[in-house]
């Protein structure tokens, strides 16, 4: 009988799509310091600093290389609205819960939420 051997504890290569444990709520490093923090910003630019990040967009795009000199207050308005929910512990526990959430959704079917689209089928 032959053994199956691997670098990674079980619980990052079992599950029904040896993907890891879909239940497990343990985060590693890089989930922590890299993969929730990306969710927090991308979920602070979409939805609760969308004005200001709009605010400065169109600043910089009417303001050409120039940008950086004449964009100074939006930026700022922008990146106070940012760290205002970057440092939010509700909001970090929110992202947490949803990364958490979307990690094991993948572990059990093996498709990535932003690929999770239906095609419809064409008839010819």
């Amino acid at each position: 009988m032959k053994e199956d051997y691997s670098v990674f504890s079980s619980k990052f290569s079992g599950g029904p799509k040896g993907l890891g444990d879909p239940n497990d709520k343990s985060l590693r490093k890089v989930e922590k310091d890299v993969l929730i923090p990306k969710l927090m910003r991308e979920k602070t630019k979409s939805e609760k600093c969308v004005n200001e990040v709009k605010e400065f967009h169109d600043c910089c795009l009417h303001s050409g290389l120039l940008h950086v000199i004449k964009c100074r207050k939006e930026n700022d308005k922008m990146k106070a609205c940012m760290e205002k929910w970057y440092y939010n512990q509700d909001f970090i526990k929110e992202c947490t819960e949803q990364y958490l959430e979307e990690r094991s959704e993948f572990r059990k079917t093996g498709i990535p939420k932003k690929k999770n689209i239906t095609l419809k089928s064409s008839s010819m």
